[in-house]
């Protein structure tokens, strides 16, 4: 039996003993993915964590998603394989700031993304995803003075398909920044047949060329039933192997960072989780997520106001 295949096997019987889930981002490395009970994004593993019956709930993902997952199943261990694993984004908008930008605007509705800290969605009216954020803005009054963090891309674009002018805070996420419109527009040159889909945090040039501007969740659909035979994705190559799995029949073609040391773009924190580093976290039920009661107990409310409008 080679190494993998023991890791594999190691895995799978460990979360038999521990009465563990395992749940996968999209943007986690494939032998990871492989072995996942549900993979998804953010939104729908938070839809998941919420209904599952097992003890263990183990967020292969990075820190605000295991965080999210605690605060909706308090009386489970979640677990996320390395502490390490953070977010870019939600490094750029710190609570205290966050809380001092609300002060500085009385009278706005706080729209977050959920790929913020726990204590920012405590601050929080209603938190979105990139797969409900228009649903979600759309269903506030049209009047409504609005403060949309931490991503400015998505706000912007947001803003574009809503008509609303929502106050945007400066933060980006450092994958979806570093995709460069010269390098797609090569991309698109030698394959002009294929349809570009992509992530809407990315910046608005690269969305105005896209056939396809959604969630990675959205991409994967789009994919699924397209009649297009080659693609250009402009997100986290994580994706790419459910995409090929799932259409084997079909080319995916990543699209490169504007400093491109390779052909595709990684998120550095998401993939610090490995199999190894899965196992281990099975085994020792550690390192597990905590948050503050008082902080989760205002930090439920927009969680939950985000899935009853999903």
């Amino acid at each position: 039996m080679n190494v993998e295949n023991s890791l594999r096997d190691e895995v799978l019987r460990l979360k038999k003993e521990r009465d563990a889930v395992i749940l996968a981002h999209y943007y986690q490395q494939g032998e990871i993915q492989d072995v996942a009970d549900f993979i998804g994004d953010s939104l729908a593993l938070a839809q998941i964590a919420r209904t599952l019956p097992n003890k263990v709930i183990v967020m292969c993902g990075v820190h605000f998603m295991g965080e999210t997952a605690k605060i909706l199943c308090p009386d489970k261990t979640v677990l996320v394989p390395d502490p390490a694993a953070g977010c870019s984004l939600a490094d750029s908008c710190s609570a205290d700031e966050f809380e001092a930008f609300i002060k500085e605007h009385p009278g706005y509705t706080v729209v977050s993304y959920v790929n913020t800290s726990a204590a920012v969605k405590a601050l929080t009216d209603v938190v979105v995803t990139s797969s409900n954020a228009r649903k979600v803005v759309e269903s506030l009054p049209g009047d409504a003075k609005i403060i949309f963090g931490p991503d400015r891309n998505l706000g912007n674009y947001i803003n574009s398909v809503t008509g609303r002018e929502m106050l945007l805070w400066d933060g980006a996420c450092h994958v979806h920044e570093q995709f460069s419109l010269e390098k797609l527009l090569e991309l698109k040159k030698e394959y002009p047949d294929a349809l570009v889909l992509a992530h809407p945090e990315c910046k608005k040039p690269l969305l105005l060329v896209a056939d396809k501007v959604g969630s990675t969740k959205a991409l994967l659909d789009f994919a699924k039933t397209s009649e297009a035979k080659r693609f250009i994705v402009v997100t986290e190559s994580g994706i790419l192997h459910q995409m090929r799995k799932e259409c084997p029949d079909k080319e995916f073609i990543p699209a490169p960072p504007e400093e491109a040391g390779c052909a595709c773009n990684n998120c550095s924190f998401m993939k610090l989780n490995t199999m190894e580093k899965l196992r281990d976290c099975l085994r020792d039920l550690s390192p597990a997520i905590e948050v503050d009661p008082e902080i989760a107990a205002k930090a439920v409310r927009p969680i939950e106001r985000m899935l009853s409008l999903s």
